[in-house]
Formats: structure tokens, C-alpha cells, sequence
């Protein structure tokens, strides 16, 4: 999935992996209860997270 990233490869995927979520993707999407609480570029979502229930999942995963 990295290589095809890489090549410029559009993808949709749907992970926990956080690391993997800020290394190759260009747009995030959080989501909870099927809602999107968040969306934006990744480094802003991690590294900012506005919503409650985002800063909440982060800080049990990083």
C-alpha cells in the first residue's frame, strides 16, 4: 500500500494504524458512531485535534 501511495495511487482505507494514516495520506477522516467528527490533512487532525472524542481516541493510541 506504501508503493502505491507513492506512485500516486488514490485509495480509500479504513485504519486504526495512526502511523500509517500520517505517512501516507494526504486527507484524514475521523469518524465516530458513523458520524465525521473530523476531517482535514493529517498532520493537523494529530497533531490538533478539535473534537473531544478525536483527542480522546489519540491519546489512547499514541
Amino acid at each position: 500500500m506504501r508503493g502505491l501511495a507513492k506512485d500516486g495511487m488514490t485509495m480509500v482505507v479504513v485504519t486504526h494504524e495512526v502511523g500509517f494514516a500520517r505517512e501516507v495520506g494526504d486527507s484524514l477522516v475521523f469518524m465516530d458512531g458513523g458520524v465525521i467528527v473530523e476531517s482535514g490533512r493529517p498532520i493537523d487532525i494529530l497533531t490538533s485535534p478539535q473534537n473531544v472524542r478525536t483527542k480522546s481516541f489519540l491519546a489512547s493510541v499514541l
